[in-house]
């Protein structure tokens, strides 16, 4: 049970705390033993709220970017309006929609392995819709770098209608993931 290679054992920090007495880092010493599918199951609560704070947060934020890209779209490459405009999608893409994008994979695994990986058909489709918001977020990261380089050859439609696809994908996965209807 305490084995790396054990089924139940996701992962050990054992290692972790022989590399703090070997080379003397602060490593709690409850760190020492293994996390299992049985203590997961333990913070379940816990994981879920982080799941579901990370998810309203991303899409908040998957909400509001094509909407600053839409009045982005209508300014001057170069001009006070376009700097200004970079920087809010800077900000909005690094301190908001990535670190809870990743916060949502995380905790969403953790939440699978925790419930034992008993997942319903419905889950697959969540999956897939989940993938594809992924691939819009990329999406939206290189339209970023595309008005950084002055590149930019979209209107502001195409980037109100991408706001909308996330209202979508959005309404879907919560209708999946609360009714569970297959």
């Amino acid at each position: 049970p305490n084995n790396l290679y054990s089924a139940q054992t996701i992962f050990s920090f054992k290692s972790l705390a022989q590399h703090r007495i070997l080379y003397g880092s602060f490593i709690p010493s409850y760190y020492s033993r293994s996390i299992t599918v049985s203590s997961l199951a333990e913070i379940y609560p816990y994981l879920k709220t982080i799941h579901i704070l990370s998810i309203t947060l991303w899409m908040l934020g998957m909400l509001y970017l094509p909407r600053i890209y839409a009045y982005h779209a209508d300014t001057l490459a170069g001009s006070d309006t376009d700097t200004t405009f970079q920087t809010m999608e800077e900000r909005l893409l690094r301190s908001l929609l990535t670190p809870c994008m990743i916060l949502v994979w995380i905790t969403g695994i953790l939440l699978i392995f925790a419930i034992g990986g008993q997942v319903g058909g419905w889950f697959h489709l969540k999956f897939v819709l989940i993938i594809l918001l992924s691939g819009l977020h990329g999406m939206l990261s290189k339209h970023r770098k595309n008005f950084i380089n002055g590149e930019n050859t979209k209107e502001a439609p195409f980037f109100r209608t991408l706001s909308f696809i996330s209202a979508g994908f959005m309404v879907v996965i919560v209708f999946l993931a609360g009714l569970k209807p297959f």
